[in-house]
């Protein structure tokens, strides 16, 4: 049987952040913002702060971090990996790496043909 292929990924700088913004704040979550005060970056919370829609869509999980986007955005975006990095900069003014000099980055690659076609078969839940 095939492994199930990554929606979301992340870079090692991307996952050494995660854990120590985890170290300073408890269980994480991120969501895939999409365009409004702070463009479309991803945004990291303390798990349980961003209230989820019914509607919203669960990608993966990054070392254990749901990471989620809304469903219209994910029509959009249904084609495409996305590869959470970080950078140095300003985070989002509501996500927790803001303030801290560094902000986490939404890198992506076209999936394959191949792996659209293994994509459809596979449900992607809230």
């Amino acid at each position: 049987m095939a492994t199930s292929l990554e929606r979301v990924t992340a870079t090692p700088a991307a996952l050494e952040f995660l854990e120590e913004l985890r170290q300073r704040h408890g269980l994480l979550m991120f969501f895939q913002s999409g365009g409004c005060c702070d463009g479309s970056a991803p945004m990291c919370y303390p798990a349980g702060e961003f209230n989820l829609s019914d509607t919203d869509v669960h990608l993966g999980d990054l070392d254990g971090t749901p990471f989620y986007m809304g469903s219209e955005q994910f029509a959009y975006w249904e084609h495409t990996q996305l590869i959470i990095d970080v950078v140095a900069g300003n985070g989002g003014m509501f996500s927790l790496d803001n303030g801290t000099g560094r902000r986490f980055l939404t890198r992506s690659r076209l999936f394959t043909d191949e792996e659209c076609a293994r994509l459809k078969a596979e449900p992607v839940g809230p």
